[in-house]
């Protein structure tokens, strides 16, 4: 069986992988999540002091063609093992997820809808927005706990990496997708970005 691909957009700190995560569970074991962030070039030959000042906000630092090839099984309804990324290292780690194949697949990522070849494969994709503050102050909260960073390199890592890439590589694709929503919309039109979800698994067969 053929999976349908949801595409979900946004910058660092918007609310995308909370929209993931929630769509993945309202599907009730239909859908599975796949983030981009784990498809980040390994950086283990690089000395740490290296690793550390790396632009990991442009396009560049994803393998993408590892992670065309993934998301291609994926649209087959293939078997396939996807990378596992250890952010306070900066390392693939040794550890790989295997995928059982799911009806819908749920990807959240900064670039999805910048390479035209992954557009053609997104039966929906939706763009978050999110004010720069609001992101800031989630990314603080997020990389403290969860990446083990501290709060200047954190805000350092913002100003300079962050917040110019969002605005070269990240904003302009809102007009790329097909539902553009702010991020205090989500938690509102989360019944609106499900029943569009299920018009994909069932064609024909839900209400619009």
């Amino acid at each position: 069986m053929k999976a349908q691909l949801i595409a979900v957009v946004g910058g660092s700190g918007s609310g995308k992988t909370w929209l993931a995560e929630r769509l993945v569970k309202g599907l009730n074991g239909a859908a599975g999540r796949l983030a981009l962030d784990d498809f980040y070039r390994d950086l283990s030959h690089l000395r740490m002091e290296d690793r550390v000042t790396t632009n990991f906000d442009r396009p560049g630092a994803i393998d993408w063609p590892l992670f065309h090839r993934v998301v291609s099984r994926l649209k087959e309804g293939i078997s396939v093992e996807t990378p596992v990324y250890d952010f306070s290292n900066h390392t693939r780690s040794d550890t790989v997820q295997r995928w059982i194949p799911r009806p819908l697949v749920v990807l959240d990522g900064l670039w999805l809808l910048r390479r035209r070849e992954l557009r053609a494969m997104w039966g929906l994709s939706v763009f978050v927005e999110c004010e720069e503050e609001t992101r800031l102050a989630r990314r603080m909260e997020r990389d403290q706990h969860q990446r083990s960073r501290s709060p200047d390199s954190i805000r350092q890592q913002f100003i300079q990496q962050v917040a110019p890439m969002h605005r070269r590589y990240v904003s302009g694709q809102a007009g790329r997708a097909d539902v553009v929503i702010h991020t205090d919309e989500l938690k509102g039109r989360m019944p609106e970005l499900l029943n569009r979800c299920r018009q994909l698994l069932f064609p024909g067969k839900v209400r619009s």
